[in-house]
């Protein structure tokens, strides 16, 4: 797999890397799949550039007042994973993640389409059990039980969720596209808040104190405006202040994983949508 030993790592580092996995209190993966991408192709592509463009901002924020000097996590690479196999590639994307939440670790992954969560996740509550809460950050639900036939997809991945765990324990926010079934399910099944992000977040905080959390967030929750790399963009998202903002909330959660997916590197030429996922990455290294 090439974890422990960064073998199967693609270059560049995400910046402020450490060099040794036993030394990392996070552990970074990329996962380059984009094999059920429904409209456009290219997320495969986004955990290299993530990485690349990370060197054009500062390790330092200005909103915590810290640094990843004074922090200590790995990037452990991009996974390899056989293109086309889907079932394969969940597989070696659980295995990676089981490995690492075994070892007592916290990890941020990078994709990839958002169906990289479901193995992910999955390996979180075999390990912290019905404690984990997770929280989406999504222009979409995620809530078909499934799609053209299929039942592992981008399009299905929440619901996926349910299959093993609470659907109690699973909110979602920003959410403004999907299917009328979808639509009624959030409503009638969960903590379902639609079109923004802060305000509902900071009114559920009571509920997730001293609990283990997971955090999804699609880049599609924000506005084409301000990320219009993705494969599925969805007017009337969230500014890039409101996420900051909200993840700014969780300081002091015990956050115990983070993704960040559907950047799709090829629909933006000026890497904006990179640069802020990068610099969302680094917000969520020194939260956690």
């Amino acid at each position: 797999m090439g974890i422990k030993d960064g073998s199967s790592t693609l270059p560049p580092w995400f910046m402020g890397s450490c060099g040794e996995y036993h030394k990392g209190d996070i552990i970074m993966v990329g996962v380059p799949m984009d094999f059920t991408c429904s409209f456009r192709p290219g997320t495969r592509f986004g955990p290299s550039k993530v990485r690349e463009v990370s060197y054009g901002i500062e390790e330092f924020s200005f909103y915590q007042k810290k640094s990843l000097e004074d922090k200590s996590f790995f990037d452990g690479g991009d996974l390899d994973l056989p293109i086309g196999d889907v079932e394969g590639s969940l597989e070696i994307i659980g295995s990676a993640s089981r490995e690492i939440f075994q070892d007592h670790k916290k990890t941020i992954f990078i994709g990839g389409e958002h169906l990289i969560s479901f193995p992910v996740i999955r390996a979180a509550h075999q390990i912290y059990g019905d404690d984990l809460c997770v929280l989406q950050f999504d222009a979409h639900g995620d809530l078909r039980e499934e799609y053209l036939g299929k039942k592992n997809s981008h399009a299905t991945v929440i619901r996926r969720l349910t299959d093993f765990m609470k659907r109690e324990n699973i909110y979602q926010f920003g959410i403004r596209s999907g299917t009328q079934e979808e639509f009624l399910y959030g409503e009638e099944k969960g903590n379902f808040y639609p079109f923004h992000v802060f305000e509902p977040l900071k009114k559920v905080l009571e509920n997730l104190k001293e609990r283990p959390l997971y955090i999804t967030l699609d880049i599609d929750v924000l506005d084409p405006a301000f990320a219009n790399g993705t494969g599925t963009p969805e007017p009337g998202g969230i500014s890039s202040t409101e996420i900051f903002d909200a993840l700014l909330l969780l300081k002091n959660f015990n956050i115990i994983g983070f993704d960040l997916v559907e950047i799709s590197p090829p629909y933006d030429h000026s890497d904006r949508t990179a640069v802020l996922g990068a610099k969302i990455i680094r917000e969520m290294l020194l939260l956690m």
